[in-house]
């Protein structure tokens, strides 16, 4: 592997040449000192079931390159989780320190909000809720924080989310509700090869409750988006032989899908949700593959049922080749977004 495949990773911060980095566009001052930044991405599928006094989460990891994250549900309060998909985890190898870690951080960029209030019901695109977007707003400031440094030209694919947070939550007086949250990323040419980077949105769009006389059924989110694979209720409805093996001879497992793929989700218990959503999944998944699943109950709260695995190593001078994301203008071999400069051959 060349080295410029191995740089495609990371995120050159100024405009002067990197020792470690293939020569970026622009680049003329070799004196400057250049920090290095590579970016960690949550990608994988996010599934969502409303059932009976419950919300089911389960998520699993889309390896689209090394150092990818599974998504985690983060729990904001006892009863609202928050999930980041995208750009996540921020760090310098070369000061071998952490600079941000935007799923660890939602705790604290969301304190002081109320969690009890009623959200602005339907799901109306850019609804804008009290409590929603005083959570969007503070991650909108720390993403901005984090890419504000980046001064060369990105070539970041349009309408394409730098990052996406989901927001679940189980509301007394109101019931379960789920948000997502859409940051995107733009730059500005000043001066010659001199651009500014923002973080625009969030863009709001409240995905449950759903409207009158729709299907209340899974609710599923990938990233990235494109060549994700197929929804698993789409899976369901083509009979996928691997849940059909899954639920053939279990009656339980057959009933559960009859109401989802009938719209009625709110009719299955959360055991029988649980159980559902752990086969499935497993079922479609490769072996060893990271993933987790939580509960939110509409008495007792957020709960674990499958913990996510143990935090991976912190930055350091080892980063593995290849490692991570942010690298434009083309993308991975996955098809996936990256931040960094395009590799040049020297």
């Amino acid at each position: 592997m060349s080295r410029a495949a191995r740089c495609v990773g990371v995120l050159a911060i100024g405009v002067a040449l990197c020792a470690l980095l293939p020569r970026a566009k622009g680049q003329q001052d070799n004196s400057q000192a250049v920090e290095e930044v590579v970016v960690n991405q949550a990608a994988g599928r996010v599934v969502i079931a409303v059932v009976k006094h419950a919300m089911v989460i389960g998520t699993v990891e889309n390896a689209i390159e090394p150092g990818t994250r599974v998504p985690v549900p983060t729990p904001l309060s006892s009863i609202r989780v928050g999930i980041v998909l995208g750009a996540d985890e921020w760090a310098s190898p070369s000061l071998q320190k952490d600079l941000g870690w935007l799923d660890q951080e939602l705790p604290h960029l969301h304190s002081g909000v109320a969690t009890d209030a009623p959200s602005i019901g339907g799901p109306t695109a850019n609804t804008q809720a009290t409590d929603i977007e005083a959570i969007g707003k503070p991650v909108r400031e720390r993403l901005g924080e984090l890419a504000g440094a980046i001064h060369s030209n990105l070539d970041w694919p349009a309408k394409t989310p730098m990052t996406e947070l989901l927001l679940a939550d189980y509301l007394p007086d109101y019931g379960p509700e789920v948000w997502q949250l859409t940051y995107s990323l733009e730059q500005e040419q000043q001066q010659g090869d001199y651009w500014v980077t923002n973080v625009e949105g969030p863009v709001y769009q409240q995905i449950w409750p759903p409207e009158k006389g729709q299907p209340r059924t899974l609710m599923e989110f990938d990233y990235p988006q494109k060549d994700a694979p197929p929804t698993l209720l789409d899976l369901l409805k083509q009979k996928d032989p691997r849940l059909e093996s899954v639920i053939q001879g279990d009656q339980t497992l057959a009933d559960t899908v009859n109401k989802l793929l009938s719209g009625d989700s709110t009719k299955i218990s959360a055991s029988d949700a649980t159980q559902f959503l752990r086969a499935a999944l497993a079922a479609i998944t490769p072996p060893n593959v990271p993933q987790t699943m939580a509960i939110i109950r509409d008495e007792n709260g957020f709960d674990w049922i499958l913990r996510p695995p143990a935090e991976p190593r912190k930055p350091n001078s080892n980063q593995p080749p290849g490692a991570p994301s942010l690298a434009s203008p083309h993308q991975s071999e996955s098809g996936a977004p990256s931040l960094a400069h395009p590799p040049h051959s020297q």
